[in-house]
């Protein structure tokens, strides 16, 4: 007898449960954005007969019901937090690694995606006068491989770099051994995929050093940490919600830059550094105000020579230390800009190129054809 009563017990709790959590739901306004996973969440799915027959509304119904059911940011992290305490070391493609550092996964790409990258930036040494320059950026999981659970699967960066430098008829820039030499120190941020200040600035030397000219030494900057509360984008998708937080570093003053932004193909006033983001999530942003089509920064270097950045996010908090060599830095991202990189040249005098990507963006990137233009 005690036993039934417990069983019905627990079914009318586990029934309040569920009615509480959909009325919850349905009583809730719908959210729009969620901060802790930086990402717009899904909205009520459109009704017409071919989402039906094509299956799309179920499938957007599902993903509605995930993103807005009452609680989400709290069973996130529940389900972090088992996967933690069961053993596991991974969750949604990312690590949970040594020194309270979270990595993200490196899948091993197609050796053909690898061969038609390759022959896009070729297609652009052809197609200009000036020289190119080429560096792909070795993620975490490659730098700092010793904080992985053992054995965690992970491509060999290395190995992709040196195919693809062999490959290339460009001049080739060693982020690989600038940053390796330096992986002791924080050269990535521990919650998100990016490099650091710190790191953009080996990233820097080396890309000086490959053009021949005199990187300006470190010591010669002041950092200044502009925020000690950053929780990057491996924080957000891994569900992890129990580490400290990164900071943010900036070496580089803005005085005497200018800075011109095109969102929308439109030229407006920028800034090397947009403040009004370290007050929300994505406070990486802060660099240039994130990414963009197409920027340009004109430093007091007038006699300096113009260099042509064609890039991903990383570049971003690399641009505040290019501005003490050159005169103009444009920063041309393919993602979200597709106009002739060979006519662009001619247009605005450049005297140099750099390609520069990091390597999960690099191998993901289906807007590489835009290098041939």
């Amino acid at each position: 007898m005690k036993q039934r009563t417990f069983n019905i017990l627990l079914t009318v709790l586990f029934c309040l449960f569920i009615g509480g959590m959909f009325l919850g739901s349905l009583i809730l306004p719908d959210r729009d954005f969620s901060q802790l996973e930086n990402r717009k969440l899904a909205q009520t799915p459109a009704l017409s007969l071919e989402n039906i027959t094509t299956g799309k509304f179920m499938e957007d119904t599902e993903d509605y019901v995930n993103d807005q059911i009452l609680g989400r940011d709290f069973w996130v992290a529940l389900k972090a937090w088992s996967e933690r305490v069961s053993g596991k070391q991974e969750n949604n493609g990312v690590y949970f690694a040594k020194e309270d550092t979270l990595i993200s996964r490196v899948d091993t790409p197609e050796q053909s995606t690898l061969d038609t990258n390759a022959g896009y930036v070729n297609a652009l040494v052809d197609n200009v006068d000036v020289p190119v320059y080429f560096g792909i950026i070795p993620s975490a999981a490659e730098i700092w491989s010793d904080r992985l659970p053992e054995g965690a699967p992970t491509a060999d960066e290395k190995a992709i770099i040196d195919r693809l430098y062999n490959e290339v008829q460009t001049h080739t820039i060693d982020l690989y051994s600038a940053l390796a030499q330096h992986k002791d120190e924080g050269i990535y941020y521990r919650t998100d995929h990016h490099w650091t200040s710190l790191g953009a600035y080996y990233g820097y030397t080396a890309l000086m050093d490959a053009m021949g000219l005199e990187a300006v030494p470190l010591d010669e900057s002041q950092k200044v940490t502009v925020s000690e509360n950053f929780y990057g984008t491996l924080f957000s998708s891994s569900g992890v919600r129990w580490l400290p937080p990164d900071h943010i570093d900036r070496y580089i003053s803005d005085e005497g830059v200018t800075v011109t932004a095109y969102p929308n193909g439109t030229p407006e006033p920028g800034s090397l550094y947009v403040d009004s983001y370290l007050e929300v999530k994505d406070k990486y942003s802060s660099f240039l105000g994130g990414n963009k089509p197409l920027c340009v920064i004109e430093t007091e270097h007038t006699d300096a020579p113009k260099v042509l950045v064609i890039r991903d996010s990383y570049a971003d908090s690399l641009a505040p230390f290019l501005t003490q060599n050159f005169s103009e830095i444009h920063l041309f991202d393919p993602r979200y800009n597709l106009s002739s990189i060979q006519g662009y040249i001619q247009d605005n005098g450049i005297d140099a190129v750099a390609v520069l990507y990091s390597i999960p963006n690099y191998i993901a990137d289906e807007y590489q054809f835009v290098l041939s233009r």
